[in-house]
């Protein structure tokens, strides 16, 4: 559907003000209609069945294999560069740092390249996990405080950043891997004896998928830091549920990003993620248990620390419009529930995922969250299986 007319009256319905132009306050109607744009693009889907592959995984298998051996730290830390410093504040702009992690340069012989501390390196594992989309590599911590540094090291260039307790989880994207462009170069100057490497080094940089990598984070922690007991759940099974849905999420995130071009920091792409996540863990979606991971277990009270509050925009939603963002989560997840309940009586396969995943990523939080909203995923899912089966 995505009327902007439609959107609109589900967003007053739910109570956002719409005020007068010139005002001060900007409309919080039109704050979410911002916020809420789908971008995910369809013009991808005509290789979901056969994507092609990642450049970076032969590397990345190499990698696998060697920690099979000598684990994982040792396969790992002299090729990703950022895991031979250290977590310091300042120390991205340091002119070594810059130099090993900007131009390749060697650390053998930099003061500051110690090392990433790890208080479990021997329970770090590294492993390619296969998704619908294709294989990508996963790190697993082996407990949080190893998960934090890692997450530090790799996307906040080493530096003390706070990362949120909800946080379990990320893929890392872009990662230049300096290990890559060295076996390019090697076989490159094998190719052409010489020639004028600088001139294709400057090439080789306008060709990102020759030394950018893709690798999902994750960590063994309770999901979404919320406790066991909040479940009724004992410990450990709660982490092995934990583990399930924090692998399913973050590669449902991978593969949209590389059916519809799109993997953003909004609410859309978790409840996207989530439903996947927890289906895959419990076989049924659960609309309680992704509201209490949000934060929205006792609406209309929202907790702080809740993952919602990672996922409010930038610029970050008004205070108001954030309220109205909390209402409409709500309702689509349990609308999502009442979809999840119904489609469930008939046989779940691989072909059935696959379209509740494209239908989803058709629709709009307003949608999501409407009245209608059951209805409007049934439809986007039988248009997807339709569209699968071309």
């Amino acid at each position: 559907m995505n009327s902007l007319q439609f959107c609109t009256d589900t967003l007053t319905a739910f109570g956002a003000i719409i005020v007068p132009i010139g005002c001060a306050n900007e409309s919080e109607t039109l704050e979410l209609l911002n916020y809420n744009q789908n971008v995910f693009g369809s013009s991808l889907l005509a290789h979901r069945h056969e994507p092609p592959p990642e450049l970076y995984l032969a590397t990345w298998t190499e990698y696998v294999r060697a920690t099979a051996s000598i684990g994982a730290v040792a396969a790992l830390k002299p090729h990703l560069v950022q895991l031979q410093f250290p977590i310091l504040a300042g120390i991205s702009e340091t002119a070594e740092y810059r130099a090993a992690t900007r131009k390749g340069h060697s650390t053998a012989a930099m003061e500051t390249a110690v090392g990433l501390t790890l208080l479990e390196p021997e329970r770090l594992q590294l492993a390619l996990h296969h998704t619908f989309a294709g294989a990508i590599p996963v790190l697993i911590a082996g407990n949080r405080a190893d998960f934090v540094s890692l997450v530090r090291a790799l996307t906040k260039r080493n530096e003390p950043a706070a990362i949120p307790d909800s946080m379990g989880a990320c893929i890392v994207g872009g990662y230049s891997n300096w290990h890559r462009v060295r076996q390019y170069q090697q076989q490159w100057l094998e190719a052409n004896a010489g020639g004028d490497w600088d001139a294709e080094f400057q090439q080789l940089i306008k060709r990102p998928e020759l030394y950018q990598d893709r690798f999902i984070l994750l960590s063994r922690g309770a999901y979404s830091n919320v406790a066991a007991t909040e479940f009724g759940l004992e410990d450990e099974a709660w982490l092995e549920l934990s583990g399930k849905i924090r692998s399913e999420h973050e590669s449902t995130h991978y593969i949209t990003r590389r059916w519809f071009g799109s993997m953003r920091n909004n609410i859309l792409d978790e409840i996207v993620a989530d439903y996947h996540g927890i289906v895959a863990a419990v076989g049924c979606y659960r609309s309680d248990w992704f509201l209490r991971f949000v934060g929205l277990e006792a609406f209309p009270a929202y907790r702080a620390g809740g993952r919602l509050e990672n996922y409010r925009g930038d610029p970050p939603l008004s205070n108001g419009a954030f309220i109205v963002l909390q209402k409409l989560v709500k309702a689509a997840a349990e609308n999502l529930e009442r979809f999840d309940r119904m489609y469930r009586q008939s046989a779940s396969t691989s072909e059935s995922e696959i379209a509740i995943l494209i239908a989803l990523t058709t629709l709009r939080l307003e949608e999501l969250a409407s009245t209608s909203g059951v209805d409007l995923i049934e439809t986007a899912v039988s248009s997807a299986l339709v569209a699968t089966k071309k």
